[in-house]
């Protein structure tokens, strides 16, 4: 089973502060389990709302908002994608992460797959467009049919998979999955050493993610470009919304990321993506 862990932005996440170096340490370690233990997919910070934008569809028309946003409990800081065997383990995989912020954090736990049936993109194991490429997150938020796992039938769904299919071709998808409603998911709340789990469903829908694109493209400018060109939404004269927000490299982290945190994170990327491809061969 797959899980996407949804981490939540702060105060501090949205006005562009650096983690710790003894944070970045921590998290590595909590990585390099993860990977060892077969459990890592992906995983990604996201720059603050600041840097992203909004693609608003609706009757038609495409309006593009730009951040930042001012509703941080609706707004990611960055997320994990896990291969697990249940809902449990990834629970017990969470509870022993730390904190991922300076104060008390929420950490959402979805389970990855498209209620449709629609098959995701697993990691590519050599992207091939310019290695100048930027990273960047498309977060499609869910709305009361999403969540109750509607059909969006089978038309829509073929044309999704057929962009997919283009978009990995052309080196620009890198890893997409939908989510299942909320009512599959859980959150685990951090405080301090303590960790408390609220099972789903929930009721703030406008908050809740239903699927996610990881992509490649020279600008932003592009990125949105490739949003425009996707077929969605499912209805036409209905109003949704798709968020798009650069991803951290390690550059971006400056002299907070020591050289031995820096050759780190790239194994264990490599290695991920190595372990991910071998799995899906199989």
């Amino acid at each position: 089973m797959r899980f996407m862990i949804l981490i939540k932005a702060d105060a501090d996440t949205e006005a562009g502060v650096l983690p710790s170096e003894q944070l970045l340490t921590e998290m590595g370690a909590y990585n390099e389990a993860l990977v060892n233990a077969g459990v890592m997919v992906a995983g990604e910070g996201l720059h603050p709302s600041s840097r992203g934008v909004r693609v608003r569809f609706a009757g038609g028309q495409t309006t593009v908002i730009d951040g930042p946003f001012t509703e941080t409990k609706e707004l990611l800081a960055g997320f994990w994608l896990w291969n697990v065997e249940s809902k449990e383990e990834a629970i017990g995989w969470l509870k022993r992460c730390p904190n991922p912020t300076s104060a008390d954090a929420e950490v959402e736990l979805r389970e990855a797959g498209c209620a449709s049936g629609l098959e995701g993109v697993s990691p590519q194991a050599a992207p091939t467009s310019a290695a100048a490429a930027k990273r960047y997150m498309v977060l499609i938020k869910s709305d009361r049919d999403m969540e109750a796992g509607v059909n969006p039938g089978n038309e829509r769904l073929a044309a999704m998979g057929r962009r997919n299919g283009e978009a990995v071709q052309e080196g620009t998808l890198l890893l997409a999955d939908g989510l299942k409603p909320s009512s599959n998911g859980a959150r685990v709340r951090f405080s301090g050493r303590t960790r408390s789990v609220m099972d789903g469903p929930f009721a703030e829908t406008k908050e809740l993610i239903a699927g996610f694109w990881l992509i490649q493209a020279a600008s932003m400018a592009d990125a949105i470009e490739w949003v425009k060109r996707y077929p969605y939404p499912r209805d036409r004269d209905a109003q949704y919304e798709i968020e798009i927000r650069p991803v951290f490299a390690a550059e971006d982290f400056g002299d907070v990321i020591t050289p031995e945190l820096r050759e780190q994170e790239e194994r264990l990327r490599a290695r991920a993506t190595e372990l991910n491809l071998a799995a899906t061969r199989s």
